[in-house]
């Protein structure tokens, strides 16, 4: 499993992650070890370039919203 997937995964059941990428993304995604592309991606919110990353296509991939701040 990618980092980002397992990353994107944690933050869907770990409530305590997902508190710590709300209150400092970069460092929490850092700490994980998220390439700064991954990163830039998630941070931005684009499904496009988060789907491109996992390598598939973004109608599988969840709304990132959850994970906004």
């Amino acid at each position: 499993m990618s980092k980002l997937l397992e990353y994107l995964n944690t933050l869907d059941k770990d409530s305590a992650a997902l508190a710590a990428h709300r209150s400092d993304p970069a460092a929490a995604m850092g700490s994980f070890g998220l390439t700064s592309e991954e990163q830039a991606a998630v941070i931005a919110g684009d499904k496009e370039a988060v789907a491109g990353l996992l390598g598939i296509s973004s109608d599988d991939l969840p709304a990132l919203d959850s994970i906004e701040y």
